[in-house]
């Protein structure tokens, strides 16, 4: 079942594009005409497109790994925070900090500075300074929350990442590029789709577009983690099966072997008990007829 559909697209005026002037001549296999000087998107174009990054997508999270969603635009910032805080993938919606890929460990030590000033906030240390330097801490906990507080988690590179607006975001398509990162991306008439592994054309400016898309992307990634969380849950119960039935054969083993035991060390002990009550009476006997044998010699020669 598609993921969405035209009469959908249409109503979130996916469609629209940028001025003719402004068009970029690689969007031409994705403009279907041009109306009052704007170019119309294609959007059956825009719903495989949208399906192929989607399923793309929903493999990446499914294997464990992370997208990393880029939208600094003003009416992108808030659709993006909300849609992606809930499938708990990170996200950068202030200022691009430049270097966040390519300089990944510049980043880490920064977030790890974060968590540091919120540690020294319970010590006696930071009790015992005065107000001035305590509010130059808590200015400095503020920007870095503000920066890289969506990021906080990322303890690694991400595995994709999604842009809202490739223009806008040149800094992150290249260096995910330089590190061959995947990128997702809506791409406008004038933006250039060579640049991007998963090109999803569609309008980046509009407000519903923008929510319209990520919302899918979203809900492919929540898929993904739910497949993943089956498969995993699965899997615990197979070893789980698969050590239950190893303990049962062991102890059905163990078992099997104590009655051979048994059945081994059962003869001997009767043997052993039998041996000497049969024994006895037969050396009596012979006695007893020696004895008389003695007497009736001695009686003859009398």
């Amino acid at each position: 079942m598609a993921r969405t559909n035209f009469e959908e697209l249409l109503d979130a005026g996916v469609h629209f594009g940028h001025l003719k002037r402004k068009w970029n001549p690689n969007m031409s296999p994705y403009i279907f005409m041009e109306r009052n000087g704007i170019h119309i998107i294609d959007l059956y174009k825009t719903v495989a497109k949208l399906e192929e990054a989607a399923s793309a997508a929903k493999q990446i999270v499914k294997s464990g790994k992370r997208i990393l969603f880029v939208a600094t635009k003003k009416q992108a910032k808030e659709i993006v925070s909300q849609h992606v805080s809930k499938v708990n993938m990170p996200y950068v919606t202030e200022r691009w900090p430049g270097g966040m890929l390519t300089n990944f460990a510049t980043i880490r030590k920064a977030v790890r500075k974060m968590s540091t000033i919120d540690k020294m906030a319970d010590t006696e240390m930071y009790k015992s300074l005065s107000k001035r330097e305590r509010l130059q801490i808590q200015r400095e906990r503020a920007k870095l929350e503000k920066q890289l507080g969506s990021i906080a988690d990322l303890n690694r590179l991400p595995s994709a990442i999604f842009v809202v607006d490739i223009n806008k975001e040149h800094i992150a398509v290249s260096e995910a590029k330089k590190l061959n990162i995947p990128t997702f991306a809506m791409v406008d008439t004038n933006s250039d789709p060579t640049k991007v592994d998963f090109a999803i054309p569609s309008n980046d400016d509009a407000s519903k577009s923008i929510d319209l898309i990520v919302k899918i992307m979203c809900k492919a990634i929540e898929e993904g983690l739910m497949e993943r969380k089956v498969d995993k849950d699965k899997k615990a119960e197979e070893t789980a099966k698969a050590e239950a039935a190893k303990k049962a054969e062991a102890e059905k083993r163990a078992a099997a072997e104590a009655e051979k035991k048994e059945d081994t060390e059962a003869p001997t002990e009767k043997a052993t008990e039998e041996k000497p009550e049969g024994a006895k009476p037969k050396r009596r006997r012979k006695t007893v007829a020696k004895q008389e044998k003695v007497s009736e010699s001695k009686e003859e020669t009398k």
